[in-house]
């Protein structure tokens, strides 16, 4: 049950010390899906069309549209995008990309899958993004691309990434999952001269339900787009719509990863609906950052000038000098109080996979070891009330009140 609007007024400190236990469990990012999105998915369940069709079509320019962007593609998730992506750009066997250990294994795993070598530089300490010095060191005669991941919303340092990539004739594919609709010196992410991937999953700013777009030039969408459907010559709304013809070629061994026109109807409203949900994120991200501010046990995070941060994740980072507890137990105390979190992420290099692989020691990257042992994402959604988020902030301050040291 969704508790009732209410001012958020902040803690009370006469109740600071016995703050009121929240009695249902708040989840951690669960999607605000309205009924103007339920009667889109309905008319097109009822129309001739489910599967790619119209309504994709339309989301595709819309986004593109929204952004500033060249074109977009619409495909089944951001998994994909990053995928297509790195085969349209032609990095496969032989070829080494950049990336960050601060992410989903989903950045990395698409580097595997095309036979490329993931080379992990490590992260800047306030932004948590790939650190742009040390992907100049990185850069080897097999470097063939840099995939930086917009951690929480926060924009990478594109400047700095795209000189490099100028200077060694590299290719730069943008992993914006969270960065949706973040901005780079003014510039919507997606709208620059790179490639870039957006998920449209659940918990995401814009959601359908499954699903991502990748955004670029017009040639690259092309290629992109024959990919992402095994490799055909026509999708099926040209072949099957009045005036399509049956034949079709094979033009490369391609992937199934087109959007469907039910997912297509979710993204429309949600779309619409953009930049009021950005509004109150940014109105909770405010309120967070009001109660925390003061307290020396939290680290809060930050959002560089030149940016405007899409606040998909707020991320907090305990100081381990000033609590007797750590990052683990603090989550599970705030599940006692029916608080939901979750940690983002568990950096790749800690995985049995890569780990095995390249042999890599937890402090292979020590930025990112180091602040994922203290790092915890705070529910941060469209659907909290401020009643909500009075009670995140009420559990914290009680954390850390009861563990100081």
């Amino acid at each position: 049950m969704t508790r009732p609007q209410a001012a958020f007024r902040g803690p009370d400190p006469a109740a600071a010390s016995a703050p009121a236990p929240r009695r249902e469990f708040l989840p951690f990012a669960p999607p605000l899906i309205g009924e103007e999105e339920i009667q889109e998915v309905v008319d097109t369940l009822r129309s001739s069309w489910i599967t790619t069709g119209p309504k994709t079509k339309r989301f595709e320019q819309d986004f593109a549209t929204y952004l500033g962007a060249p074109g977009a593609l619409a495909l089944n998730s951001c998994t994909a995008a990053l995928h297509t992506g790195l085969v349209t750009l032609g990095i496969g066997p032989g070829a080494e990309v950049i990336t960050t250990p601060m992410t989903f294994a989903a950045s990395v795993n698409v580097i595997e899958h095309v036979g490329a070598r993931p080379v992990l530089v490590d992260v800047e300490p306030d932004t948590l993004n790939i650190d742009p010095v040390l992907v100049e060191e990185a850069i080897t005669p097999q470097t063939r691309a840099i995939l930086p991941v917009h951690y929480a919303g926060h924009p990478a340092a594109l400047d700095p990434i795209g000189e490099l990539a100028s200077a060694h004739k590299l290719a730069v594919l943008e992993d914006a999952a969270h960065a949706l609709p973040a901005k780079y010196n003014g510039r919507p992410i997606g709208a620059g001269p790179n490639p870039a991937a957006f998920s449209f999953y659940a918990t995401k700013n814009l959601t359908t339900g499954e699903g991502g777009m990748l955004t670029g030039s017009p040639d690259f969408l092309a290629s992109a787009r024959i990919l992402s459907l095994h490799g055909m010559s026509r999708d099926a709304w040209r072949r099957y719509d009045k005036g399509g013809s049956w034949r079709y070629d094979i033009l490369e061994p391609g992937f199934k990863y087109n959007m469907t026109d039910i997912q297509a109807a979710l993204g429309l409203w949600q779309l619409r609906k953009l930049e009021r949900f950005q509004q109150r994120r940014r109105e909770i991200v405010g309120l967070y950052n009001q109660a925390f501010a003061g307290v020396d046990s939290l680290e809060l995070p930050v959002a560089r000038p030149e940016v405007e941060h899409a606040w998909h994740l707020y991320v907090l980072r305990l100081r381990p000098e000033t609590l007797r507890i750590g990052r683990d137990e603090f989550v599970e105390e705030l599940a006692r109080r029916n608080i939901g979190t979750s940690v983002h992420f568990i950096p790749i290099h800690l995985h049995t996979y890569y780990r095995t692989k390249y042999g890599y020691a937890p402090g292979a990257f020590p930025t990112a070891y180091s602040n994922f042992q203290r790092m915890l994402s705070l529910p941060l959604n469209v659907r909290l009330t401020d009643l909500d988020v009075a009670d995140v902030i009420e559990a914290v301050l009680d954390v850390v009140r009861t563990h100081r040291r």
